[in-house]
């Protein structure tokens, strides 16, 4: 069991990235169509019927996981799907196609795959599985709710420095260590 304190900054972090990534997806899906059929984990026609059935997906976890009936399903369908976020790019970086966008960065800008990222979705899987673990019956309080707020900022300034930092700055720096 988990203390619900715990719980709800896990499922506040999650909504919150699902919610992100099906915007961004939904913002420019004939781009995301083209980013899923390059990763050739399913053919082609059935990958670009099915590109907005991803953020559809992502949208209703996202929503779903502030639903306290839905709130173990959504956690876990959001670890499923990390996990098949994981596995496709595992696919790619096995058949040496380090060069595809991973479809995960925000509208307009393109990030190429890296195992980075295999990491990162099964750590956040991780997460989604910890948050379906039933709640201690207690009753949130006051220092709670900071607890919930302060942590969210903290997790979310976290991720997306990590993101900026193994996405943006490593890659530069590895291209400028070993330019001429």
């Amino acid at each position: 069991m988990i203390d619900p304190a715990l719980g709800s900054l896990l499922i506040v972090g999650l909504a919150l990235l699902f919610a992100t990534a099906a915007f961004h997806k939904f913002r420019d899906l004939r781009r995301f169509t083209l980013v899923l059929t390059a990763y050739r984990v399913i053919p082609e026609g059935p990958a670009r019927r099915l590109a907005w059935s991803i953020p559809c997906a992502e949208l209703a976890v996202a929503l779903a996981l502030a639903w306290p009936p839905a709130r173990r399903w959504a956690a876990l369908a959001a670890a499923g799907l990390l996990i098949v976020y994981a596995a496709g790019v595992s696919v790619n970086l096995a058949r040496n196609r380090r060069d595809l966008d991973c479809g995960c960065a925000a509208a307009g800008q393109r990030r190429p795959i890296a195992a980075w990222m295999v990491r990162r979705n099964l750590i956040v899987a991780l997460a989604s599985m910890a948050a379906a673990l039933p709640w201690v019956p207690r009753t949130l309080v006051g220092a709670d709710f900071l607890t919930v707020a302060g942590g969210g900022v903290a997790v979310v300034a976290l991720y997306a420095a990590l993101d900026r930092l193994f996405g943006d700055v490593a890659p530069r720096a590895t291209l400028l260590k070993n330019a001429p």
